[in-house]
């Protein structure tokens, strides 16, 4: 069977042919899926993409009519993919629905504890040999209110180190997790969150109801300098919205590892290049704002997971077995 992955990684080329499937042959592309490479790569039955993969009714349209059978995702997330066209196509789609919450929970907790006690500040001095404390002082996370937004796979995990912080923890989740009452999480509506966090963590899916959730109105609801991480998705926040904020003093500090325009920018070396995305520079440029490229997942593990679950899904498929279906 020949399966085209498309956006390979070196690191994730290595585990493929490590895997040693020998009923698979791969056809490794560099590219990203979009409608260009769609025209240019001879696809198999089967095609792997990764989230920054354009999966449009156009691209979809064409891998049909290439005779692609079934598009495995290596990534939890989907709304990067019409499933209401691949439906219709006939087109199989498949994912890995949790393959390492505990990599995504604990980089969240580490940008946190960056933000708070000011760790990439103090770095960027110690570059300088500039050991002085000004500008350094930071605040623990005993006794401060963390609101979690979605409580799920990765937000019962956060929950779950957090409680070893001595925090108090609300959430907001249209499904309350019972692993998480357990631990002592408070359910509460959005603006009760909004109002009473000094933390808030976003951890819930892209959706009509979530796209946006952090808004110019909910952020005017929220405590002065209060911290936001999101390692979700980027258009769960309103980007102009957040850098006015930052702007103003009323958001603290942000830590985010994906971002709203990040299509076309994250997983590419653009070192030698101008970047021209005003948002974006504007938010690099302030010091209370961390930035990092979509790599919250990238663990030894979380690689291991996804590359081994999605081998799996794609011999499931050869054998006529359904397994972890989106449709």
């Amino acid at each position: 069977m020949k399966i085209t992955v498309f956006s390979a990684k070196p690191y994730e080329i290595e585990l493929f042919i490590a895997a040693d499937y020998k009923s698979f042959e791969f056809q490794f592309i560099a590219d990203s899926l979009d409608n260009h490479t769609v025209e240019t790569v001879s696809c198999g039955e089967v095609v792997c993409c990764f989230v920054v993969d354009q999966l449009d009714s156009q691209v979809l349209n064409k891998l049909a009519q290439q005779g692609v059978k079934l598009i495995a995702l290596r990534s939890a997330g989907y709304d990067h993919i019409d499933l209401k066209v691949a439906k219709g196509l006939g087109l199989m789609v498949v994912n890995v629905p949790s393959y390492s919450p505990q990599a995504v929970a604990e980089f969240s907790i580490g940008m946190l504890l960056a933000l708070t006690r000011k760790i990439i500040q103090a770095h960027d001095k110690i570059e300088k040999f500039n050991f002085s404390l000004t500008g350094q002082l930071g605040f623990n996370l005993a006794g401060k209110t963390v609101g979690l937004i979605g409580t799920g796979h990765i937000g019962s995990v956060v929950a779950k180190i957090l409680t070893g912080f001595d925090c108090k923890l609300l959430a907001y989740d249209v499904t309350p997790n019972d692993f998480c009452k357990s631990l002592g999480v408070t359910y509460v509506n959005q603006e009760t969150l909004f109002r009473s966090a000094d933390i808030i963590s976003l951890h819930c899916l892209l959706n009509d109801s979530t796209r946006y959730i952090i808004n110019s109105k909910s952020l005017a609801l929220m405590k002065e300098k209060v911290v936001i991480i999101n390692t979700g998705r980027g258009t769960l926040i309103d980007t102009k919205a957040i850098i006015a904020a930052l702007k103003s003093g009323k958001v603290g500090a942000l830590g985010i590892d994906v971002y709203e325009y990040e299509r076309g920018l994250f997983f590419k070396d653009h070192s030698s290049e101008t970047i021209t995305d005003e948002l974006f520079l504007q938010l690099q440029a302030m010091s209370n704002v961390l930035i990092t490229g979509h790599q919250a997942y990238f663990s030894q593990e979380a690689l291991g997971s996804i590359i081994k679950t999605t081998l799996e899904n794609i011999l499931a498929f050869q054998n006529n077995i359904l397994r972890n279906q989106l449709v």
